[in-house]
């Protein structure tokens, strides 16, 4: 977090937050529009089923390794961009998760002690 003598970190725009977190199948969904691809086709020419690429579009399901790397040979999108952007993606939901959060306040607490 960069920080400025006087200046609330939260109001840095390289600090500040999405509202939303981008899951990566946002932008596969914009790679497949404009070339106008089908998500069929593409799914057959990466060896994967259409399920597995329709569920990581609608974001319901996480990017894995694997998949990056066919999406790199198969649309030419740089695997570490998907990789990175899950991550991001993850440790903001899990961040926004209140149960999670309550858990690492216990952590918090305990640790604290030792």
């Amino acid at each position: 977090m960069i920080e400025i003598q006087g200046v609330d970190p939260r109001m840095i725009a390289n600090n500040i937050e999405p509202y939303e977190p981008t899951h990566p199948g946002e932008l596969l969904k914009d790679e497949l529009e404009y070339p106008k691809l089908t998500q069929k086709q593409v799914a057959r020419d990466m060896g994967v089923s259409y399920t597995v690429l329709n569920d990581i579009i609608r974001g319901k399901r996480p990017v894995n390794t694997k998949f990056a790397l066919l999406c790199e040979q198969a649309l030419n999108i740089p695997a570490e961009m998907l990789l990175r952007m899950q991550s991001e993606y993850d440790l903001l939901t899990t961040r926004r998760d209140k149960s999670f959060a309550q858990r690492l306040a216990q952590v918090r607490k305990i640790a604290a002690v030792l």
